[in-house]
């Protein structure tokens, strides 16, 4: 029985720096990382086009700099851009990295961009094992929220006929009075304040 899976994913940071001459070190410094990187032979936006809007917001900042009329305007426009283009860079390349986990944080560093590991839980889904004493069967469903119940049946019958279990306010329970040697299949639907849910496609146990 599954229940619960844990992996580590590894996800991309940018970290953007405030000031303009930062950001533009910044986004140069990732665009050499990536020229020639064999983790992405193609990436999106494309390098062409993010050093052209780093190369807009050269020109432009020093144009406010140099206090131009109207070039503070125009350099606020360019950082915005470039920006945008970072933001669907750092897509590229979380998704280079999610199609290879175990790399993912050495692929995303080798971009040029900070990484942070995080756990992925996957969700809890419904099973049954034996339980501590002969003849029990120990079953655990995917959890419906707050101020929900479960509905428990179970067949000895291969699923034509089904026997209600007491019903729970929490996603487990214990089934007692199985024979053991035999085949059970378990199922479980949730009830919340909307009704019934779906029952779940039964799981078989052999009793012990």
């Amino acid at each position: 029985m599954t229940v619960t899976k844990t992996d580590h994913r590894s996800i991309v940071v940018l970290k953007l720096p405030t000031r303009v001459q930062a950001l533009i070190t910044y986004a140069q410094g990732i665009v050499k990382a990536l020229t020639g990187n064999p983790s992405f032979p193609t990436v999106i936006p494309s390098l062409v086009t993010i050093s052209a809007a780093i190369a807009d917001l050269q020109t432009a900042e020093t144009a406010a700099l140099a206090r131009t009329k109207g070039a503070t305007v125009t350099r606020d426009e360019k950082k915005t851009a470039l920006l945008q283009l970072l933001q669907q860079l750092k897509g590229t390349i979380q998704t280079a990295a999610d199609a290879n986990v175990e790399n993912g944080a050495s692929i995303i560093a080798s971009a040029g961009v900070a990484v942070k590991k995080t756990v992925v839980r996957s969700p809890r889904v419904f099973g049954a094992k034996p339980g501590a004493v002969t003849g029990t069967a120990k079953l655990v469903a995917a959890s419906a929220g707050h101020r929900a119940s479960y509905e428990w049946e179970y067949s000895t019958d291969g699923g034509k006929t089904w026997v209600t279990a007491p019903a729970t306010l929490q996603a487990k329970t214990t089934v007692a009075g199985l024979t053991a040697g035999t085949s059970v299949q378990f199922r479980c639907r949730p009830v919340t304040k909307t009704g019934e849910g779906n029952w779940t496609q039964p799981v078989s146990l052999t009793v012990v």
